[in-house]
Order: structure tokens, then C-alpha cells, then sequence
């Protein structure tokens, strides 16, 4: 198994170092690394250049960590190597805790791990890209779209990446529920999880982090 792990970075040179040398650090050899930066190749956005990244990919499995994530440990790719699967997710690590990951099912409802931690077959893919018309829900629609079409997905059980908190999904928690729900409906999908349970879930998790982990693990599985 080979993986592709594609960073895309623009003005953000301390994140990508961060980046950088996690990809470097890790134990298994058997992956590119191909990195997207805004500041040498000009795209039309985040989307846009993760899609170049996509049509440069050459490895089995495509994983995206961006500049300032990064991998949970040294060990991670190893750990995966000898899963086999269209669709490989894990759990994430935000502010020192871990986020433990949702069923495949719940794909309806939103996101069901961290972006950085799903693990995509490239083969599974057939032409499937980013839509460029959502500012920052173009991952989901992505996600939701290759989990229609592929046949089998894995859990793998650990944490795969570290992601930086204070993305512009955080940031714009409203915008990012409002593109969620225009997505199910440009998809025929009836959500399992309201709108507006969601944002009140986002504005929690931004104003006390702790209280939105207990009530994930309480009440909103």
C-alpha cells in the first residue's frame, strides 16, 4: 500500500513546517508527499488546490493534512498499511483530547471524524473532486459523495492526526452548517441531526470545549 499525503499551505510557513516534520517523522517509507502552496502556484482556493492534488496523486490511498496538522504519532501510516478498504477513518486529537469518530452512518448528520483522519481509496475516487461553489462544507459534500459510492469502510480504532482548532470551519460555524444542509438537499439526504442542533453543537464547542466533548459522549451520539 502506498499513500499520498497531500498538504496544502498558503502564508501559513509556521503550520507547514509543523506539517513538514511530522511527514518526515513517519516510520513507514512507502508514500509521496505532495504539497499545494498558494504562495507558488496560484489556485482559485482551498478546494482548488487540494483537487490539484487529487489529479497528482499517484499512491493507493489519499490522506489530507494541511499545513499546521499533523500526524498523531510517528507510527500512524504503519498502523494503516495493513488495513485494505475504499474508506479508512480514525479518530482525531483536538486540544489534547481525543475525538472519537462516528459510525459510517451517521455521514447524514455531518462529518463523522476530522477531515485529516479519513484515508480514501484513490482508485474509489472516478472523477470525484471538491466542488469549488462551497466555501467550507466542499469536504463534506466530498465525503458524503464517496461514501455513496463505494462498497466497504473501516474503522481503524486510534487516533490518525492532530488537527489545528481555529480553522475557518470553527470560524464560521453558521456558514459551515448552512452549506451542510444545503448539500443534503442538493443530495435528496434528509439530515439525522437538525441544522440548528448543529450550530448550537458548533457555538458549545467554541466557547467551551470540554462541555461540547461531554455532551458528545453524553447525549448527541
Amino acid at each position: 500500500m502506498r499513500f499520498s499525503v497531500i498538504t496544502i499551505t498558503k502564508n501559513n510557513s509556521d503550520g507547514f513546517q509543523k506539517t513538514k516534520q511530522s511527514v518526515e517523522s513517519q516510520n513507514f517509507s512507502d508514500f509521496e508527499w505532495i504539497v499545494i502552496d498558494g504562495d507558488a502556484m496560484p489556485d482559485r482556493g482551498r478546494y482548488d488546490a487540494m483537487n490539484k492534488g487529487i489529479a497528482k496523486a499517484q499512491g493507493d490511498y489519499l490522506i489530507f493534512m494541511n499545513a499546521g496538522d499533523i500526524f498523531a504519532d510517528q507510527d500512524v501510516l504503519t498502523r494503516l498499511s495493513p488495513v485494505k478498504a475504499d474508506f479508512i477513518y480514525g479518530d482525531a486529537i483536538v486540544n489534547k483530547r481525543v475525538k472519537k469518530a462516528k459510525k459510517v452512518s451517521a455521514i447524514n448528520g455531518g462529518m463523522i471524524t476530522s477531515h485529516q483522519a479519513m484515508i480514501y481509496n484513490r482508485k474509489c475516487l472516478v472523477q470525484l473532486e471538491y466542488d469549488e461553489s462551497y466555501i467550507i462544507a466542499a469536504d463534506y459534500k466530498f465525503t458524503l459523495q464517496f461514501l455513496k459510492q463505494v462498497k466497504n469502510s473501516v474503522y481503524c480504532g486510534f487516533p490518525v492526526c492532530i488537527f489545528e482548532s481555529g480553522g475557518l470551519s470553527e470560524r464560521q460555524a453558521g456558514l459551515a452548517r448552512e452549506e451542510e444542509t444545503y448539500i443534503r438537499k442538493e443530495m435528496g439526504i434528509a439530515s439525522t441531526c437538525p441544522a440548528f442542533r448543529q450550530y448550537m453543537a458548533a457555538v458549545v464547542k467554541r466557547l467551551s470545549p470540554r462541555l461540547f466533548m461531554w455532551m458528545r459522549h453524553f447525549i448527541m451520539r
